[in-house]
C-alpha cells in the first residue's frame, strides 16, 4: 500500500465521521490550548521581570540592615542590629572596583508649591543615583556631590510631580516644601514609569542626610553598591561584607546581588511552569483516553472492513499503520486547533488586559504539536494492534 493510499483512507475515515472526529480532537485541543495560553503568560511574566530588573543594570549589590537567617539560636543582647549609615556607604565606595555607593531612604510626605500640594513618595538618595539606577534628569541637573552628611536642601522632581505642582512652568530654582521643610528645585527627571510597582515619576529626590532628618531615622533603609563591569559579584560582595563586618563588629546585615534576585524570581517562575505543565498533562491525558476509547470503538465498528483488507492481501503491519495514522491525524488536528485557540486567547488577553505581559514562545508551540502527535501514536497503538490481530475470516463473518 502506497503512502498516498494511507493518507487517502485515513482522511476519508476522519471526514466521514466528522462529529466523532471533532469530539475526539477536542480533548487534545483543550490540553494544548491550556498549555499554550498559560505558558504565554508565564513567558511574558519572565520577560517582564527581566526587563524591570535590567532597568537598574545587573551589577548592583543591595545591603539591608539585619540578617535573614539566625541559625535558630537566641543571642540576646548580642542580637541588636547596628543601623546602616551614610559613613558605611562612604566606606564601601572606597572598595576597589566599586563605582558608586549610596544610602537610600524611602518615605511618603506632602509636597507643596504655592497653593498646590501633592502627597507622594520621597526618596533620600546620593548624587550617584543616575549612575546606579540608570536614570537621568531631563531638565537641570541631579543632586550635586555635596558632603553626604551636610548636604544642601536641594530637590529633584519626578516628571509627574513636576506636572502636578508646576504644570508647564519651569520649576528650576523654585522653592517647595516637603513635610514642612523648604527645598530648592534643581532638576526634573526624565520619565521612567513604574519599576516593580514603584512609580519613579511620582517621586521627589532629596539628599539622604536630609531624608534622615525629615523622617527622623537613625540609619538608611538600604545601601546600593554599583560595581564595575567585568568584576565578579561574589568577590565584590565578599569585600563589602568584610568592610561592614569590621565596622559593625559582627555581620548584622544582609546582602543581595542582582543575580540572586533573578535566581529567586526564576525559582518562582519554575513553580509556575511546573503548575502549567501539570495542568496541561492532565488535559492531554484526558485527550489520550478519549482517543484510546474512540479508536477501540472504531476497531469494533470496522471489523468487516479489516477483514476485507486482509482478504485483499493487506498485511498486519499495513492494517496497524492505517489505524495508527488515524489516531495521529486526530491528535495532530486537535493539537493544531489547540495551538490556534491558545495563541488567539493570548492576543485577546493582551487586548482586554493591556498591563498583562503575554508572549507566546513559538518553539514551545511547535513542540506541543509534536507531543500531540506522539500522544495519538501512543493512544492508538493498542487499538491498532488489536485491529491487526483480527483473523480475516472471523472479521468477514462479523458483517
Amino acid at each position: 500500500m502506497r503512502i498516498a493510499d494511507y493518507l487517502r483512507l485515513t482522511w476519508r475515515t476522519v471526514v466521514a465521521l466528522r462529529l466523532r472526529s471533532a469530539l475526539t480532537a477536542l480533548g487534545i485541543a483543550i490540553g494544548i490550548a491550556a498549555v499554550i495560553l498559560l505558558t504565554s503568560i508565564g513567558e511574558g511574566l519572565n520577560r517582564f521581570v527581566l526587563a524591570e530588573f535590567s532597568q537598574f543594570g545587573t551589577n548592583i549589590i543591595a545591603v539591608n540592615p539585619g540578617r535573614q537567617s539566625t541559625h535558630g539560636a537566641s543571642i540576646g543582647i548580642f542580637g541588636t542590629v547596628s543601623p546602616l549609615t551614610i559613613d558605611d556607604a562612604e566606606a564601601l565606595r572606597r572598595i576597589p572596583g566599586v563605582r558608586a555607593s549610596m544610602g537610600v531612604i524611602q518615605g511618603n510626605a506632602e509636597v507643596e508649591s504655592g497653593r498646590r500640594a501633592r502627597r507622594t513618595m520621597v526618596l533620600g538618595v546620593g548624587a550617584e543615583m543616575p549612575a546606579v539606577f540608570s536614570f537621568a534628569p531631563a531638565i537641570g541637573r541631579f543632586l550635586p556631590p555635596d558632603d553626604p552628611t551636610t548636604a544642601r536642601p536641594l530637590a529633584v522632581l519626578g516628571s509627574k510631580v513636576h506636572e502636578e505642582l508646576f504644570g508647564a512652568r519651569d520649576a528650576l530654582g523654585e522653592r517647595i516644601r516637603i513635610a514642612g521643610s523648604r527645598f530648592r528645585v534643581v532638576g526634573v527627571m526624565a520619565s521612567k514609569g513604574q519599576i516593580l510597582g514603584f512609580d519613579m515619576d511620582d517621586a521627589v529626590y532629596i539628599p539622604t542626610a536630609r531624608a534622615l532628618e525629615l523622617f527622623n531615622r537613625d540609619g538608611v533603609m538600604e545601601i546600593d553598591v554599583l560595581y564595575r563591569e567585568g568584576r565578579s559579584a561574589r568577590e565584590v560582595a565578599e569585600a563589602v561584607a568584610a568592610v561592614l563586618t569590621a565596622r559593625h563588629g559582627r555581620r548584622d546585615f544582609t546582602m543581595t546581588t542582582q543575580e540572586e534576585m533573578l535566581s529567586t524570581l526564576g525559582s518562582v517562575l519554575d513553580v509556575l511552569t511546573f503548575a502549567v505543565g501539570a495542568l496541561g498533562a492532565i488535559s492531554l491525558a484526558v485527550g489520550a483516553v478519549g482517543i484510546l476509547t474512540i479508536m477501540t470503538i472504531a476497531v469494533r465498528e470496522r471489523t468487516a472492513e479489516v477483514g476485507l483488507l486482509r482478504a485483499l492481501g493487506a498485511s498486519r503491519g499495513q492494517v496497524m499503520m492505517l489505524f495508527l495514522g488515524e489516531a495521529v491525524v486526530l491528535a495532530t488536528l486537535g493539537g493544531a486547533t489547540g495551538l490556534a485557540l491558545g495563541a488567539a486567547g493570548g492576543q485577546l488577553l493582551r487586548v482586554v488586559v493591556p498591563g498583562l505581559p503575554v508572549h507566546t514562545p513559538w518553539e514551545f508551540a511547535v513542540a506541543a504539536i509534536a507531543v500531540a502527535g506522539l500522544i495519538g501514536l501512543i493512544a492508538g497503538a493498542w487499538p491498532a494492534r488489536r485491529a491487526a490481530d483480527l483473523d480475516p475470516i472471523d472479521a468477514l463473518r462479523a458483517e
